[in-house]
């Protein structure tokens, strides 16, 4: 598998029913950095900028992600010594929860990657395969998956990798005093006695059966859609290195923060918290020698990152901020590779609360200043999306339609009508809504009377927040609506977050982004039960479509494909949120490594213990 499809890939499948980009890393505004921002244009454009970028523009080149490489260039044969130095870009420091079961931010993802690794491998049609560590057989008959581990896997202290471990991932996850952010979608719940488990009404999950020291069955409530397509949990975990280790407190132990087990090429050698791990040659990884001594991961700000590039000091970057690229494109010793980004940036609007000691949403758009959808409508058609793609993104982004992106090619219904850019028609929205503005201040009031000020969340980070965020409070205000900064200023990742997940009165509008997943169910972002549906918005119509795309009947590929169109479809009328950015992202490469790709799906030759460098 190719790095794209061994980290990103993988995060990427897990995070959509998990984590927001929220916890992505990057530079840019809307990305939530620690996931995760012109031409006069609609989205009636043409096919090619609609979907791939777009075309030159007066801003400058217009770039398009399939004219990059996915694999780097240099196909000399590597030396088996050297360290890659990889340079962590971000404006915040990593966590340090180096634990896939515990861990909640990407930048910590992004760690753990270089030391520890799937499982499970994918093919670039986003199922899973039995090309890694763990092997599956599913029987939809008597409804079970067979798991079989691979023998002579081995974690970095040389004790083996059986079952059992796999197993624990689920019993940690499913503990009630799990202290972590997984465990509500189908790949847990539909396990037999989990539920029962999770509520603390039984010892043990009654549905998974250890076999052997290889092999365990696990017995579902029924054989979902999703369950290949990334609803296995992906990661093994070390039960030997926590015991002793009450569950609550394992996200802050130190077999977690200061000396971390993997099964992956590099093993952790130290933990400098928040700034760098240096991890060195695993020789007794199971695929292979790797093909370098270590590994050295520093983080890096975006206003410096690209310096790190020139100079050496970084091979390679992750989350390279994309907005960047163009002042960089031509540097000397660097080879850029691009793909598609599994992830969409959108405008969010609050139409709730979120009810904790129930744990579901509390939809309430009778309560929320930006409940009408009139109002949402008339906000869709003042964005110019198309320009802010080109202008600020050179065409590495682009104007978005639904909540089903082309990176789920198959599944992104391209034919829905979305509300254009129109600034008139916004204007005319408004006035037949009967916002008007009643005391000659140059902005609407609402239906009543009533003054209509709308408070914008926007998050810090990287050369593009700010004037983007001015962006869209501009075009708002270009066809009469108050909108301002909460706080009047852009607000730091942490916070941010913190002020979504409470439902801050002073956010009514927030930008923000998603990571979508190998897996095209939408349900974990906005299922009515789900702490990430952030807007609050819950409806039966909605929940309905969503519950039948992971039903049995949507076993039938056609069949789920049309449901989930009707989903998209629903969703451009309600607009709950209103997609604005698709998106590629960009990976600099220094040019003396050799083996490295981002290629979706397993590529057997750009694994990470194959990445090497020449002489």
């Amino acid at each position: 598998m190719g790095k794209y499809s061994w980290s990103k890939l993988m995060f990427f499948m897990m995070l959509v029913l998990v984590l927001a980009l929220a916890a992505c890393g990057g530079g840019s505004s809307e990305e939530e950095t620690s996931e995760d921002s012109g031409d006069s244009g609609s989205e009636g454009s043409s096919e090619e900028s609609k979907d791939e970028g777009g075309e030159e523009g007066e801003s400058g080149e217009v770039y398009n992600y399939e004219d990059f490489n996915q694999v780097v260039s240099n196909d000399g044969e590597a030396t088996g010594e050297g360290t890659l130095k990889v340079g962590l870009t971000s404006d915040t420091p990593f966590e340090g929860t180096l634990n896939w079961n515990l861990y909640q931010g990407n930048p910590d993802a992004e760690v753990l990657s270089l030391f520890d690794e799937p499982l499970l491998t994918m093919d670039e049609d986003f199922q899973f395969t039995n090309d890694g560590a763990l092997n599956f057989e599913v029987n939809e008959d008597d409804k079970t998956v067979t798991f079989t581990m691979e023998e002579g896997v081995k974690w970095h202290d040389g004790e083996p990798v059986t079952i059992d471990d796999y197993v624990y991932s689920y019993e940690v996850i499913g503990h009630p005093d799990y202290p972590g952010i997984r465990g509500a979608t189908d790949g847990f719940t539909l396990i037999e006695g989990y539920n029962e488990y999770k509520a603390g009404e039984a010892d043990s999950i009654s549905g998974i059966e250890v076999i052997d020291d290889q092999t365990a069955v696990f017995t579902y409530k029924e054989i979902a859609p999703s369950l290949t397509a990334g609803g296995f949990w992906y990661y093994a975990m070390p039960e030997h290195h926590y015991e002793g280790v009450e569950i609550a407190d394992m996200a802050e132990a130190p077999q977690t923060r200061e000396n971390p087990l993997g099964i992956g090429p590099y093993k952790v050698d130290s933990v400098t918290p928040g700034e760098s791990v240096v991890m060195t040659k695993f020789e007794d990884y199971w695929r292979g020698e790797p093909n370098l001594d270590g590994i050295e991961l520093s983080v890096v700000s975006p206003s410096s990152i690209a310096n790190a590039l020139e100079t050496g000091e970084v091979d390679y970057a992750i989350n390279f901020p994309t907005d960047q690229y163009p002042d960089v494109a031509e540097m000397e010793g660097v080879e850029w590779l691009a793909n598609i980004d599994g992830a969409y940036t959108y405008i969010g609007f609050k139409l709730g609360e979120w009810n904790a000691e129930e744990g579901r949403v509390d939809y309430k758009p009778e309560e929320s200043k930006v409940g009408d959808k009139e109002l949402r409508r008339a906000m869709w058609h003042a964005m110019d999306n198309e320009a802010v793609g080109k202008r600020f993104y050179n065409g590495l982004r682009w104007e978005a339609t639904t909540l089903i992106t082309p990176y789920h090619a198959e599944w992104h219904d391209d034919s829905i009508e979305t509300p254009e850019y129109d600034p008139e028609k916004a204007k005319q929205i408004l006035d037949d809504a009967g916002y008007e503005d009643t005391d000659g201040d140059g902005f609407r009031e609402t239906p009543e009377g009533e003054p209509l000020e709308l408070n914008f969340a926007s998050m810090s980070g990287g050369d593009t927040a700010e004037p983007l965020a001015n962006y869209y409070i501009q075009s708002w205000k270009d066809v009469g609506l108050n909108v301002k900064l909460t706080n009047d200023r852009l607000i730091e990742f942490n916070t941010f977050y913190d002020m979504l997940e409470n439902d801050d009165p002073e956010v009514d509008i927030y930008q923000g982004a998603w990571s979508v997943g190998s897996d095209v169910d939408p349900y974990g972002l906005y299922g009515p039960d789900v702490a990430f549906n952030y807007p609050r918005y819950a409806t039966e119509e909605s929940t309905k479509l969503m519950e039948k795309g992971n039903s049995p009947e949507a076993l039938d590929v056609e069949k789920r494909k049309e449901i989930y169109n009707e989903w998209q479809a629903l969703m451009v009328e309600e607009m709950p949120v209103v997609p604005t950015l698709y998106r590629a992202y960009v990976v600099p490469v220094n040019e003396r490594v050799t083996n490295f790709g981002i290629e979706l799906g397993y590529d057997e030759e750009t694994l990470p213990y194959k990445w090497g460098v020449t002489e």
